[in-house]
């Protein structure tokens, strides 16, 4: 049965939320059983139609769906991605947890091309001209911690995999970077850094930078939703003076390498979820009313269209 073919509703619970590029719903692992146009929210409509995909092996019903970040056609530059419509209906979903997968450029020497990177922590570089919240302009105020913006059960999750990385070209491995301090720059793109930048970036203490992980983060924080970034290194960035600044024909080089590797990772974390599920997904991370607890505007202070927008993120908190 081909996508058209495939029904264009879904009613069950999504179980793993997955953003990224268009080959990561292709697993072998995974069944396609709907593809939904890409859908409104109070936020406007997703960057892609959404995949929903069931795990093949075992009896349990686990349930996937997919949005391309940029668009089917890469469309979409990181500026003007839908980030607010994508995780709203992740969370409209019943989503339990979210996976993103972004190239980036690393910032350490140690951080070698097609190795991966778990962060923990984000320095955010952006401009301000990104929709970061649900809730600057709907008439109530929101206060969200975000000290630790990761899931770390959840990378330390992931992290169990890290020996199924293959280098097909070279004897050099494929290493998976995970430490409590790993942080990565948000910049706002669509051009790369000048090497000051990247140099400066070292400085601040970034290990990986990319273009995407702000506000999709806080977006994430925001719903309640367990959130982790695996960060897929393409190149040095700038910052090597020894060597010409980072161009796309070099990141194209190494994406299909990530490519692979990153369907590798996905397989082995969605087949292991399916078998069983881990428990940051069940118990929410701590997450579960955090946004309750956030809301300082009285819901009797709320205007209707106010209430109906939270109401679709919490249909049970308001």
């Amino acid at each position: 049965m081909t996508n058209s073919e495939l029904p264009s509703v879904f009613h069950a619970a999504v179980d793993l939320g997955i953003i990224g590029g268009t080959g990561l719903y292709k697993l072998d692992c995974l069944e396609p059983i709907a593809v939904l146009p890409p859908i409104e929210t109070p936020w406007g409509f997703t960057s892609s139609p959404i995949t929903i995909s069931k795990f093949i092996g075992n009896g349990n019903h686990f349930y996937v769906a997919f949005i391309a970040r940029h668009g089917v056609n890469h469309e979409y530059p990181p500026t003007r991605v839908p980030f607010r419509a994508n995780m709203a209906a992740l969370k409209n979903l019943k989503c339990k947890a979210v996976l993103s997968f972004s190239a980036v450029g690393s910032l350490r020497e140690e951080i070698k091309p097609r190795d991966f990177v778990l962060p923990q922590q984000i320095i955010d570089r952006t401009k301000g001209i990104r929709e970061s919240s649900y809730f600057n302009d709907i008439g109530l105020v929101g206060h969200v911690g975000f000290g630790n913006p990761f899931s770390e059960n959840f990378a330390r999750y992931i992290y169990q995999f890290k020996d199924c990385l293959i280098n097909e070209t070279t004897n050099e491995p494929c290493d998976l970077h995970f430490t409590k301090d790993t942080t990565v720059i948000c910049m706002e793109g669509p051009q790369f850094s000048t090497r000051a930048e990247s140099k400066m970036y070292r400085l601040l203490g970034g290990d990986v930078i990319n273009m995407s992980v702000i506000p999709e983060a806080k977006l994430a924080r925001e719903c309640e939703l367990p959130y982790q970034m695996v960060c897929m290194s393409t190149d040095y960035d700038a910052w090597r003076d020894n060597e010409e600044p980072v161009t796309v024909e070099t990141v194209i080089g190494n994406l299909s390498s990530n490519a692979q590797n990153a369907n590798r990772l996905a397989s082995m974390i969605i087949e292991n979820m399916a078998n069983e599920l881990p428990e940051f997904m069940q118990n929410g991370d701590g997450l579960h009313e955090a946004m309750k607890m956030s809301i300082s505007t009285k819901p009797e202070a709320m205007s209707k269209e106010t209430l109906n927008k939270l109401r679709f993120l919490f249909p049970d908190h308001w």
